[in-house]
Parts: C-alpha cells; structure tokens; sequence
C-alpha cells in the first residue's frame, strides 16, 4: 500500500515537473511602446540571440510607428513572421502601451502654424496609430498633395476624409507680380493615409 502510495506519489512529481518544463520551454514576446521608444523582451529556452532578435523587433515596431498603412495587427504579423525565422514557435506576443494592449502611441511634432490657435508651431501632440477617425478629431496624415500634415477631420464621406487648418487667417502676397490669397490647406485624403488620431496636446 505505501509502495502504491510512493509510486503514484513519483509520477505525479514527475507529471509537474514535465508540466513546469512545458511552460517555461513557451515562447513569449513582449513588446511595450511609450510613443517614442520601443522596448522588447523575449523569453525563449530555444538557441536564439535574443539580443539580435529584440533589436529587430524593435526595427519592426519603429518603421511601423512611421508607416500610414500599418497598425497593431500588421505589427503582430510581422513579429509572427520574424519569429518564424528564428525558430521560435508558436509565440505569445503581447503588445501593450501606455495608451493599453494593442494601442499604438507615436509622438509627432507640430510644424508651423496652420493649427493656430489649438496647436503651437513645435509643440509636441501624442498620436494614437489608427484609421477610427470622426468629424472634429485632429489627425496626421500623408497627402499626396502636401506630404506630411496635421489637420482637423471636417467631413467624412466613405473612406474619404476632408482635413481642414484650424487658423482661419488669410493674408495676401506678391508671387511674381501676381496676388495670391493664402489660407490654411483643405484637402481630401483617404482613409488610409491617416497616421493617427491626437490624443493628447
């Protein structure tokens, strides 16, 4: 009886243990994002440089910060696909911020004046990478027409979304002999080339 007892005693030790070694031998890659800086830990118990392996996800997750078609999801995948190179298998990737899980936050610096009064030339607003925009939010996005701008959302028609400067002044000025009326830049831009929604200024 105490040698059943012992024995059943063994395995269940021996069924922890390989419980134990499962969990720890999980791959895990934590990625935390404060709007400028990216910091990465990896947890594996296969060969990796993780040292290589968290700078390249930082790579990842810095040109993604910069690029309009990207958010949270295309940042998983890629931290997926790049774990696939390095052998690490089936890995919990948790992205988190300080704006929460899955919320990417940029810092972006205002240039000139065209957002006058709400936002000061060199003022630093805090962006939240997303396409969910509405009428009134003031968002960064690449125009074809003007590059890089920021500007407020004043209409919405499908993906198509109508940015407008909130400085309302116009001045006048001499070109070559030719007056021209200068006012804050209106444009269409779509959806998808919205950076980000201000959060915060």
């Amino acid at each position: 009886m105490a040698k059943n007892f012992f024995l059943a005693l063994f395995i269940l030790v021996l069924l922890v243990a390989f419980g134990l070694f499962l969990i720890s031998n999980h791959n895990s890659v934590d990625v935390y994002i404060d709007g400028e800086n990216v910091s990465v830990e990896t947890h594996s118990l296969n060969d990796v440089d993780l040292d290589r392996f968290n700078g390249e996800v930082c790579d990842l997750t810095e040109n993604m910060m910069d690029d309009t078609k990207s958010n949270a999801s295309t940042l998983r995948n890629d931290i997926e696909n790049l774990c696939d190179e390095y052998g690490l298998k089936d890995p919990d990737i948790t992205i988190d911020s300080t704006l929460g899980e899955n919320q990417i936050p940029v810092l972006v610096h205002v240039e000139g004046t065209s957002m006058l009064p709400t936002l000061q030339d060199g003022q630093s607003v805090l962006l939240n990478k997303t396409h969910n925009v509405h009428v009134g939010d003031i968002v960064v996005a690449e125009s074809d027409e003007y590059g890089g701008i920021i500007k407020r959302v004043a209409d919405i028609r499908g993906d198509s979304v109508y940015l407008v400067s909130d400085n309302k002044n116009i001045s006048y000025e001499y070109i070559n002999g030719v007056l021209y009326e200068i006012i804050g830049i209106r444009t269409w831009v779509n959806v998808n080339d919205i950076n980000g929604v201000v959060i915060d200024y």
